[in-house]
């Protein structure tokens, strides 16, 4: 299973209470279309840390890493890649 699809599954399961998906495209704002709020955004935190392996420090939170599911792979990218993703936002 790609990157994109365990976010999608994990957002579909734990926020949408899904086992279906959901219908909102890879760059749609999770923030903005109530998918994911701040006590959210903690949760996708856990998952990445725990089920991906993904460490995640203090300056990475901010929007620009989590608002969707484009923006959350590509934070997994570099972040298994070793770059410094914090996005200002």
């Amino acid at each position: 299973m790609d990157t994109k699809q365990r976010i999608r599954d994990f957002l579909a399961e734990n926020f949408l209470f899904s086992a279906h998906g959901f219908d909102l495209a890879d760059d749609d704002s999770l923030l903005e279309n109530g998918v994911v709020d701040s006590t959210g955004v903690l949760e996708l935190i856990q998952f990445l840390e725990g089920d991906l392996g993904v460490p995640v420090a203090d300056d990475d939170v901010v929007p620009g890493n989590f608002d969707s599911v484009d923006k959350i792979a590509a934070f997994i990218q570099q972040k298994r890649h070793g770059a410094d993703c914090a996005v200002k936002s």
